[in-house]
């Protein structure tokens, strides 16, 4: 199984040279995971750079994948795994739902590069 985070998310949508590494990623939809934190993230950057359509249209690409949305035990779990990896709020609902599925996590977020399973771009 796959996450990709709002981050490559961002890049598959434009078109660039870390879009185009995810974009198999993306488009294996059948081992593709998407956090509900990540469909936020990623409409509320769409709405204010783009508009809503352009982001609506994004959304509809990215509830192809299986959504994990958040739920009382993920919410503890993901508690567990920011304090122990010292994760903001979304980063930590993205990583406990990437161990909790033994996922792969493709990212250029920096506070996820060191940590395993975690597939990480620098930022162009």
């Amino acid at each position: 199984m796959n996450i990709v985070d709002s981050s490559c998310w961002l890049e598959y949508f434009k078109g660039s040279h870390v879009g185009e590494k995810v974009s198999s990623i993306i488009e294996d939809i059948e081992h593709l995971l998407v956090p509900s934190i990540t469909i936020y993230e990623v409409f509320k950057k769409l709405i204010i750079e783009l508009d809503e359509d352009k982001a609506i249209f994004a959304i509809a690409h990215m509830k192809q994948g299986n959504v994990v949305n958040l739920d009382t035990d993920l919410a503890i779990y993901a508690a567990k795994i920011g304090k122990e990896n010292k994760l903001a709020m979304a980063d930590s609902i993205i990583y406990a739902i990437n161990k909790k599925y033994d996922a792969t996590l493709w990212t250029q977020d920096k506070h996820f590069r060191d940590l395993k399973s975690v597939k990480y771009f620098e930022k162009e």
